[in-house]
């Protein structure tokens, strides 16, 4: 389904990714874990084609959405015009809107749906930023730092809405400094650190895979 080959990524002669190599198959979950600057939003953004890496290749053959950590949002819409922008260019209306309905109930913001992104929390945002990738029927979902902000609360409704979105066949690739988040969310996870791939764990086979990967931070 996606298949990344020796990827290396530099920034003003700085190496970001060196020699990544992953393939992940259609309907996983792959978490990336790792500390800030070792790589984990770069190879995202080189897998969504937002940044072209210098050496490799990334073949994909599937619909793509990047739900980015600082969201992203039109700040001169509303949450609800936010959700429908996109899909109501090419899709059916009422469809749609029932979907953005669903996605405001399971993440708690039906009372936002006509506010504005800059009377939002950062929370609020978050969870907005998330529907509205949800919202264009990715098949691989790409998500930087998805839990950035919540409450436990409030990040447990994030894994049940991804785990249901996930159970229809998206796959998906999360980027996450939460460790217990992402043995929540992934059948696999991924550590990466100065821009190598650490450790790659088999989150179903591993009886610690919180402290197994803290080791290697």
């Amino acid at each position: 389904m996606l298949k990344i080959n020796n990827i290396h990524k530099s920034y003003n002669g700085t190496k970001i990714l060196k020699g990544v190599t992953l393939e992940i198959s259609r309907g996983k979950r792959l978490g990336l874990a790792g500390p800030s600057g070792s790589g984990k939003t770069t190879l995202l953004r080189c897998i969504q084609d937002l940044e072209t890496q210098d050496i490799g290749t990334i073949k994909c053959s599937e619909k793509t959405c990047f739900m980015f950590q600082d969201f992203q949002l039109f700040p001169h819409m509303t949450v609800w015009q936010n959700l429908l922008y996109a899909p109501n260019l090419n899709g059916d209306r009422g469809q749609n809107e029932q979907r953005a309905n669903k996605f405001l109930r399971d993440l708690g913001l039906e009372d936002k749906k006509q506010s504005y992104p800059k009377s939002l929390s950062g929370g609020q945002k978050q969870r907005v930023a998330l529907a509205r990738s949800l919202m264009i029927n990715p098949s691989l979902l790409l998500c930087d730092e998805p839990t950035s902000g919540l409450d436990v609360a409030t990040v447990m409704d994030v894994v049940i809405l991804l785990k249901s979105v996930s159970a229809s066949g998206v796959t998906m690739i999360i980027a996450s400094h939460d460790l217990d988040f992402l043995v929540k969310m992934s059948d696999r996870i991924v550590l990466l650190k100065e821009g190598e791939i650490a450790v790659d764990v088999d989150v179903q086979k591993h009886n610690d895979p919180v402290n197994y990967l803290k080791k290697y931070y």
